[in-house]
This record gives structure tokens, sequence and C-alpha cells, in this order.
């Protein structure tokens, strides 16, 4: 019926088989009782978006080992409160979300038809990384909301490996290359993989009564709710996995380098620029609407959630530079791309309209990742969601004035 995956988190693994069908605030969370139901195929409507105060400090019952910390580098005691969300640092609307497993899901970009997507808004982390083509695909993990509709879901990446192991998640795809597919069934995550089955479970449905025009293969939607169903009916593991408590402050951090619109420019196809909404303590993003092939100019629209019927927005914006290479000549072809997400790299990191030169850690294979400056001093995030571009190792960037240009390349 379908696959799931994790890392080395002591899950029970699935007992079925794979049939193979080629405002810095957490939102309110649909519950069972939702208008739509999850199954319903109805066009989803907004949701309720309540203001909530991120709880102080408070003891702790969950206490992470330490990390062997790079040469330089003093990592704070990270400790997790149980009552707040270790990749926001914010109270859940509903502590018990965090009793269970994240769950990472592929989200299209392309065709722009597609747009507005469903359910960005309502992830802890996403991360847009290139995929073929010259375009860019998003990776979004839940973890203390839910949202009936998240998508459209398509195909998996050897990248998204990275992903399931450091947030310890289900992993939602709609299957893969064959090399991807083959790789991700033979690994010690393979009972950890979701992809699309005949019936209720794994929860996918489509849009037909609002975009009955969309191919199958571009409205395929994943059901978070139902998805607890799911867990509970298969016998599937779903306790809280331990995660290294994120750094958090709303304290904005010392000006060195203003931050205020980052462009990343992955291809004259696929580009987009956060804006900085000191309001709301906010970057807006805004995705492209056209190509600039043939010196056309650049032409930008706000990206919206058609799940709550708000502008795709993050608290941090984290540029990552990460190797992109090719396992062999038949792969470079096709550009199915292995992306390191190990070790360490150069990063960016932005936050209340400020700009952080940094570096990225990948400590642990399990665990979420650790930034710090070049000093190798942590950096405290704004509460809220963390957005990351993930670009290639030899890409380069020029700033002014706040403004930041990111061109993506690889070797």
């Amino acid at each position: 019926m379908f696959l799931l995956l994790i890392s080395a988190c002591s899950l029970k693994p699935n007992q079925n088989s794979d049939n193979g069908i080629s405002s810095p605030t957490p939102f309110q969370p649909q519950t069972e009782n939702a208008p739509n139901s999850p199954y319903s195929a109805a066009a989803p409507t907004p949701l309720n978006l309540p203001t909530l105060t991120p709880l102080p400090p408070t003891p702790t019952q969950v206490v992470i080992q330490p990390e062997l910390a790079p040469p330089g580098i003093a990592l704070p005691q990270f400790v997790l409160p149980t009552d707040i969300n270790p990749l926001t640092g914010l109270s859940p609307t509903d502590p018990s979300l965090l009793e269970r497993h994240p769950i990472a899901v592929k989200i299209a970009n392309y065709p722009r038809y597609i747009r507005p997507q469903s359910g960005l808004t309502l992830a802890d982390h996403i991360y847009e990384y290139y995929i073929e083509g010259g375009l860019t695909r998003f990776i979004a993990v839940f973890y203390s909301n839910n949202s009936e509709w998240v998508g459209p879901v398509r195909s998996g990446r050897f990248f998204d490996e990275n992903i399931q192991r450091m947030y310890h998640s289900y992993l939602v795809f709609k299957f893969a290359d064959a090399r991807v597919l083959s790789y991700f069934k033979n690994t010690d995550f393979a009972d950890y993989l979701v992809t699309p089955t005949i019936g209720r479970c794994p929860p996918f449905h489509k849009m037909s009564q609002t975009r009955p025009d969309m191919e199958d293969y571009n409205n395929e939607y994943f059901n978070t709710i139902a998805w607890a169903e799911c867990i509970e009916r298969d016998s599937l593991d779903n306790t809280r996995p331990t995660f290294r408590a994120g750094l958090f402050s709303e304290t904005p951090p010392e000006l060195k380098l203003l931050g205020t619109q980052i462009f990343t420019y992955f291809s004259v196809d696929s580009y987009n620029y956060w804006l900085y909404r000191p309001e709301t303590n906010q970057y807006v993003r805004y995705q492209e609407m056209g190509s600039t092939r043939n010196g056309k100019e650049e032409t930008y629209d706000v990206l919206m959630d058609n799940m709550t019927a708000t502008a795709v927005h993050a608290s941090n914006v984290v540029v990552l530079l990460a190797y992109h290479t090719f396992a062999n000549a038949y792969d470079a072809e096709d550009e199915v791309y292995h992306i390191d997400l190990t070790d360490s790299g150069e990063a960016y990191v932005f936050r209340d309209g400020v700009g952080i030169v940094a570096k990225w850690y990948r400590i642990n294979k399990d665990q979420p990742l650790l930034l710090t400056t070049s000093l190798g001093e942590p950096i405290a995030l704004r509460p809220g969601i963390t957005f990351y571009e993930v670009i290639g190792e030899n890409s380069f960037v020029d700033q002014s004035d706040g403004e930041w240009n990111f061109h993506h390349t690889t070797p």
C-alpha cells in the first residue's frame, strides 16, 4: 500500500506492501471535523490565524545529549521543553501534534499554472532546491500544524534523504526516477516512504471540483490530518523523535549588513525574491511569472497559499551552498543530482531585515542543521517559519543597500 521511512530512530516498519502505482505565529491547524472532509475533493478554505505568544523557557523533560562540535565552536546546551516546537521556537496550537513524527512532503513549483500551492504557510521548515531543466521544487516539513491539502505532490529526489534523516520524518512524494526509487527502497529508511496507492491510506486526494482541467500527475494532494488515521490503522510508530532544540530569540541581531530583499536566480525560468516587511517581522515570497529568455524583463507576483489564503512568508530565510554532483555520465545527462548536505558549508541567514554571513553544519546526520557565524558563534533565529534556499557550492552573490542577489551555479 505504501512505504515509509526514517533513519535510526527505532521505528516499527510498515507491514504493508507497495503496490507501485507509477505573521511570526503558528496557524490554527484544521481538525478532523473541518468543513472539507478528508475525502470530499472540495476546494480548500482559509484557516483562522490566531496570534500566539511563545512560552517562556520552562523546566525541560527532554535533554538532548551533547554533540561533538567542530573545532572552535562552542555548542550551547540544547534542551527541549516538551511544549515548545524545537523547529520554530513557538508553542503550537495543539501540543499533541509534537508527539508524532514530522511529515515531509514534496510540493511542486512548476508548471506555473499549479500555483497557488497548498500548505506552504503551515509547514515549519521548507527547502527549495534545483531539480532539473532549470526548475526547482519544495520539500515542506509539517510538525506543529496540519493541513487537509498539501501539494500538488510531486516526485522524489536524492536530496530528500537529507530532510528525512534530519527531521526523522515520513517522506511523502509521488514516486521518483527509477534510480532514486530503487535507492530509497534499499536504504534503512525504506519503510518510511509514503507514495500514492489505491484506497484511503495513504490519504492522497484530488482537487477535482476546483481544478477540473489539471492533469492527474499535477493533481495529487496529501492530507496530513487523515494520515493519523492511517498511522493508527496500520500500527505504525509515531512516537515523538528527539531533536536538538533550535536556538531562537525575538531580539534582532546586531545590524552589520542589511538584508531586506533576497533574490535567488536558479535559471532564466526559475527565480524569486523575499521582501522584508518590518511591520510583521516577516519575509514575503515573490515568485517569477515568466522566463527572461530573449531579453525579457523579470516579472513577479506574491506567491500565495491556497490553503490559508495568505502570502507565503517566513521569519527566517537561509541560503545554503552545497555541492551538486552526478554519480556518473548517465545521471549527468538526465540531471539526476546528488546534493551533499553533510559536513558543513557556506550560508547566509536573513532575519529582521539583517543579513548574516554564516556557516551551516550537519554535525549529526539525524539532527537539523546548526547555523553559526563565521567566527563559530551559534546564530539565534526569529521564532517562526524558516525557509531554506539550497544553491550550488559554486554559486555567487552580490549585495548592496540591503539587496542580495544569489546566482545558482554548479560545477
